[in-house]
């Protein structure tokens, strides 16, 4: 095995231990804003971290730009849907309590 291969199968499988870790999270925790908490990890750090571990084993070029782009628009993409999907759910939670 080369340390490409090595760093790739590490960044692999801390992705998929973080995609893992978070379902196993939204199945135990109770209530919107906690199960919203624990999806935040996946898109934060699983997503980039399985596109960082594909654009290493692509090696350098336009396809491993590309990946990381897209890991990029992950993580930036799932911060934001969290943000607005916790403040549409407090939101809503508050107008049934008033």
């Amino acid at each position: 095995m080369t340390p490409r291969h090595v760093t790739v199968l590490v960044l692999l499988w801390a992705g998929v231990g973080c995609m893992l870790l978070s379902a196993v999270a939204v199945l135990r925790l109770r209530g919107t804003l906690m199960r919203l908490h624990a999806l935040a990890p996946p898109s934060c750090a699983g997503v980039p971290l399985i596109a960082l571990a594909v654009a290493v084993d692509q090696g350098a070029g336009r396809a491993a730009v590309k990946t990381l782009v897209i890991g990029l628009l992950f993580a930036v993409g799932g911060t934001v849907t969290a943000i607005s999907v916790g403040r549409a759910s407090r939101q809503a939670e508050e107008g049934e309590a008033a």
